[in-house]
């Protein structure tokens, strides 16, 4: 019960976060426990006939991991010149106010007071992009270069170019909430490149990466972790009136 009662609780943060951009749904791993053996497999009969099976009971089952799925999630087009999905394997870097460098799929940036390109929460992403005061248009191309247009200017303007980070083990980066991810020792070390280049994706402006959560199927998980509770504990009722049951009988 106390397995079923984590998986909706999975479950139900999918669920929660079915529209939050960039989200990456989490799987619940389950694992059998001890086994209590009556009899081992292969011992002779008494007539010295090896058995063929054993006699196991199983003791029951815990949760032996959670994992996040990193599988593209839908593009959602928005016209948001600062509005960024990657269609590929990668991962925009932030900085923290500790300097931590973290990861995020959620590319919904935003201009600070400062002219700063930043999160929702006001972090800076890395490496640092500033937009001058008189700029007038902000064109990001697929390979992450930052070309803007000013006031009266003829020409556009590379300001500079943004660079992503790939895992070894994806699963193993640890989330933190506010859609970021920091770099763990199963993750591996981060691998840095250029948008488009060795094995990362492409930045297409103007999108967002929606949850890959799938609704249905949550859905549907969920309904079969509620049953799986209820007959758990019809389970251990049935096997209670079985014990008091026999605790009543008299000689």
């Amino acid at each position: 019960m106390i397995a079923e009662q984590f998986h909706l609780d999975t479950i139900s943060n999918n669920l929660a976060n079915a529209n939050t951009v960039g989200f990456k749904k989490n799987r619940v791993d389950f694992e059998d426990l001890f086994y209590q053996t009556g009899r081992e497999a292969g011992v002779p009969n008494a007539t010295g006939e090896q058995l063929p099976t054993a006699i196991q009971v199983g003791l029951g089952v815990r949760v032996s991991s959670t994992q996040k799925l990193f599988f593209q999630g839908a593009m959602i087009q928005t016209g948001n010149p600062l509005d960024l999905a990657i269609e590929g394997d990668g991962f925009f870097r932030v900085t923290l106010p500790d300097g931590t460098i973290a990861y995020t799929r959620d590319g919904s940036f935003k201009i600070d007071s400062e002219g700063n390109i930043v999160t929702s929460d006001g972090y800076r992403i890395e490496p640092a992009l500033t937009i001058p005061e008189d700029t007038e248009a902000i064109t990001i191309t697929s390979d992450g270069n930052v070309v803007i247009k000013r006031v009266g200017a003829t020409e556009p303007e590379v300001l500079g170019r943004l660079t992503l980070a790939r895992f070894i083990n994806p699963a193993g980066l640890k989330a933190i909430g506010k859609n970021l991810f920091i770099e763990t020792a199963a993750s591996g070390a981060p691998i840095e490149g250029n948008p488009g280049e060795e094995g990362f994706g492409t930045v297409q402006q103007g999108f967002l990466e929606a949850s890959n959560v799938q609704v249905v199927e949550e859905m549907v998980r969920m309904i079969i972790a509620q049953r799986a509770y209820e007959f758990d504990s019809r389970a251990i009722q049935t096997a209670d009136d079985m014990l008091r049951t026999a605790s009543g009988l008299k000689r």
